[in-house]
């Protein structure tokens, strides 16, 4: 990945000393002291990075997590740690995947409420990577973070032309030897994509949280583009 400076992020102190920096700095934690010296409660800001196979969603996250603090939830790390402690959740989830079933929507979210909690109160917000993939994961979703008072505050959609993505997937299967990064293989995850997964875009803009991003350009310019949707929530 390429190396990208990032502008300066003052520490806790250097915030609290200045002036207007204080309001716009971390606008994701729990509390600030804002110009006025004043408590103010910020709300947490989580968001869906949304995408097909190759659109850059685990590139940016990467980005995103240094950039703002936030934390990362993928599904795809989360099921292999369960698995691999050999927690109960982690064991019904291995029955299932052995068994070459898909996981219930339902013990996926009680997977992922795991984590998110372990993040405690005071996190900034976390990214969610790879859920939800249906509309009935994103109710879903939706619930768990009803049930603790949060919300997701942003879902946003990297929009990669096909013939891009073909070209990425092919790319990143001869270097990494990925056997799933196949022509053959590729053109059937980007119809399950297409067919099941892009009605949630639908979905997240009657929710009025949606927001589009050219994902085809440069690293930076993606980059820049996603920081203003945050910066703006």
């Amino acid at each position: 990945m390429r190396q990208i400076v990032l502008p300066h992020l003052p520490s806790d102190v250097e915030a609290q000393k200045g002036d207007l920096v204080t309001d716009l700095w971390l606008k994701g934690k729990e509390t600030i002291i804002n110009k006025d010296k004043k408590k103010v409660k910020i709300r947490m800001k989580n968001i869906v990075i949304f995408g097909a196979p190759g659109s850059g969603k685990g590139t940016q996250s990467d980005l995103l997590i240094e950039h703002y603090g936030l934390g990362h939830i993928s599904t795809g790390d989360v099921l292999r740690s369960e698995i691999k402690k050999g927690t109960e959740l982690g064991k019904l989830a291995a029955s299932y995947i052995d068994g070459g079933n898909l996981i219930p929507d339902d013990l996926m979210v009680s997977i992922l409420a795991k984590v998110y909690d372990a993040y405690g109160r005071g996190h900034k917000g976390v990214i969610f990577d790879g859920f939800p993939r249906t509309i009935p994961q994103a109710e879903a979703l939706k619930k768990m973070l009803d049930e603790r008072g949060d919300k997701v505050a942003a879902m946003i959609e990297l929009d990669v032309p096909e013939e891009e993505l073909m070209t990425r997937l092919v790319k990143r299967g001869k270097d990494s030897g990925r056997a799933d990064d196949n022509e053959e293989t590729i053109k059937k995850r980007l119809v399950v994509y297409h067919s099941q997964t892009q009605p949630l875009i639908e979905w997240y803009k009657q929710e009025g949280l949606h927001h589009h991003i050219n994902g085809f350009g440069s690293l930076e310019r993606i980059f820049a583009d996603i920081c203003k949707v945050i910066d703006e929530l």
